[in-house]
């Protein structure tokens, strides 16, 4: 029997290469997946760097999501066969040949999606979905404003909001990448380096603000955003891309507005919550998947051996949707 496998080391220059790794094994209430394609995320760039803890029992291989073929089934697995195709998020260990799952973090990819584009779906859309509805609580008439839209993150949360029923207001970087959030469905996007979002959305909601906004940059958009939000609106941060220390504030901007500040981090979740979340959302969205009103976008595939590529383009913020790794 194969004991070994490869995986995606980090080297002490914190550069990655492929090299041999202890093969996990199949408990019973587990599946053993022979991994296709993993995904690139903000936090494989950290981890690397040794910025980034990796949760109690996690594994130190990078990687937070993977599509691939069940392997091997766990005695007490049920309504899973060996060479299904299979989605997850994982709390590490996406960057190598094979990963062991939780049946119940199983996700089963519909037939009109490849594995690549199976892969670039867990991390993203079950943030995006935590973050605008379990935590955000948005409904259907409201008005969301998305950061970083182009983003893996962000391309899914503003076809999820759409999806909703909500009014979808986005920032972007670039004008490329504006209009394809436009093509995704939002109803105004800002490119932040040409206009103060701040400004455009008082425009655009006769200063009546916007209920929820989901927000990976931090510090530097902190005031922005209070000024952006509506009375009772709600503020889910997600990401520190701007600074987290926030030199100074006025707490009574918030407790006028009688607002709400959430913070999120999806891998860190109990594995329980994590196992009610991906149900939750399976329910919900994987109908919209196979009908294609929601899609994962892909920006680029990258081969096993063209990984530090692929880490530099997401360092470039060059990336529209998700870079996603092919394995060995």
């Amino acid at each position: 029997m194969q004991t070994s496998m490869q995986a995606c080391l980090i080297g002490s220059d914190h550069s990655l290469y492929w090299g041999d790794w202890e093969k996990p094994t199949c408990g019973p209430d587990e599946l053993l997946v022979r991994i296709y394609a993993t995904a690139v995320n903000r936090a494989d760039l950290l981890q690397k760097r040794g910025k980034y803890p990796v949760p109690q029992g996690a594994s130190p291989i990078l990687g937070l999501e993977m599509a691939g073929t069940v392997e091997e089934v766990g005695a007490n697995v049920v309504n899973w066969q060996v060479g299904e195709r299979v989605a997850a998020l994982l709390s590490g260990g996406g960057y190598a040949q094979y990963v062991v799952i939780p049946q119940a973090m199983a996700i089963q990819i519909p037939d009109q999606l490849s594995l690549e584009q199976a892969a670039g779906i867990p991390e993203v859309f079950l943030t995006a979905y935590l973050n605008a509805f379990k935590l955000g609580g948005l409904q259907a008439g409201e008005r969301i404003l998305v950061h970083a839209a182009a983003s893996g993150v962000g391309t899914a949360a503003v076809q999820l909001a759409k999806a909703a029923g909500a009014r979808v207001y986005a920032t972007a970087g670039t004008d490329e990448k504006a209009e394809a959030v436009r093509r995704l469905g939002a109803d105004c996007v800002m490119n932040y380096h040409h206009q103060s979002f701040k400004d455009r959305i008082q425009q655009e909601t006769n200063e009546q603000g916007v209920q929820l906004i989901l927000d990976p940059v931090g510090a530097s958009y902190w005031k922005d955003n209070l000024d952006s939000l509506a009375f009772d609106g709600r503020l889910v941060l997600y990401g520190t891309l701007g600074g987290s220390k926030i030199e100074s504030f006025d707490l009574m901007a918030a407790m006028l507005k009688r607002i709400h500040i959430m913070g999120s981090t999806l891998r860190g979740l109990p594995q329980t919550r994590k196992a009610a979340l991906t149900a939750d959302f399976v329910e919900w969205a994987m109908p919209m998947f196979k009908s294609g009103q929601l899609q994962p976008i892909i920006d680029s595939v990258w081969d096993a051996e063209e990984v530090n590529e692929a880490h530099v383009q997401m360092e470039r913020n060059a990336n529209i949707g998700k870079l996603i790794i092919l394995t060995p």
